[in-house]
């Protein structure tokens, strides 16, 4: 797998985010698109092996796209200047958990569980960790978990949420708007012989936490 030909683009795309430019580079998007999604293809039947949950075989149904929607941000930029892709039971639009990997010259991770739920999804979530507590301590305290998964990324309430009592003594696990993990990697990371393996040996550890998670969303 070419990362060489992905990062080069990638990095060119950070310093030229405009249509024009990308216009005139489109061969070198569609061909560093190509080689990720050769990656994802080859990589998906292992991870499927590792997780029965994941029912997804195409890889394009894995793949973030490229454009970004700016109608509500203050950054105009036309373009992601990473590939991610995002592996979940029935897709990564489903709502449930999965695996997460971003590649972006010097900001690159592995990650996973689930961003921003909806709603719905977020109250089942904390109404499953405040029925079973010690089952999701168990899993989020693990040493080999803490060693890759530290803390629960992104923002947190400043009280107890809505229909959950501020008594509870682990309410801090409840205050969570997200249930995601991030591990940041190298460049270099990409360009190992054996990524698949490496990437298998982290999901491996994170798989106890998506499963918890989809347990409350189904």
């Amino acid at each position: 797998m070419d990362f060489d030909k992905i990062f080069h683009f990638l990095i060119d795309l950070q310093i030229n985010n405009n249509r024009n430019w990308f216009n005139d580079n489109k061969s070198r998007y569609e061909e560093a698109k190509d080689e990720f999604l050769q990656f994802l293809g080859d990589f998906l039947p292992q991870l499927k092996a590792l997780d029965p949950q994941i029912n997804v075989d195409d890889p394009k149904k894995c793949m973030f796209r490229i454009y970004r929607d700016v109608r509500f941000s203050k950054n105009k930029a036309p373009y992601k200047t990473n590939f991610g892709a995002f592996f979940a039971k029935d897709g990564r639009q489903s709502g449930h958990a999965g695996y997460y990997m971003h590649i972006e010259p010097d900001h690159c991770f592995i990650g996973g569980g689930i961003y921003k739920p909806d709603s719905q999804n977020l109250k089942a979530i904390r109404q499953h960790i405040y029925d079973h507590p010690e089952d999701f301590k168990k899993i989020i305290k693990n040493n080999q978990f803490q060693s890759y998964f530290p803390d629960i990324h992104g923002e947190k309430l400043k009280r107890a949420p809505k229909d959950f009592p501020k008594e509870f003594k682990d309410i801090e696990l409840l205050k969570h708007k997200s249930y995601a993990m991030i591990h940041p990697v190298s460049n270099e990371f990409w360009a190992q012989k054996d990524l698949e393996k490496q990437l298998l040996k982290i999901y491996k550890i994170q798989l106890p936490f998506n499963h918890f998670l989809n347990a409350a969303v189904d």
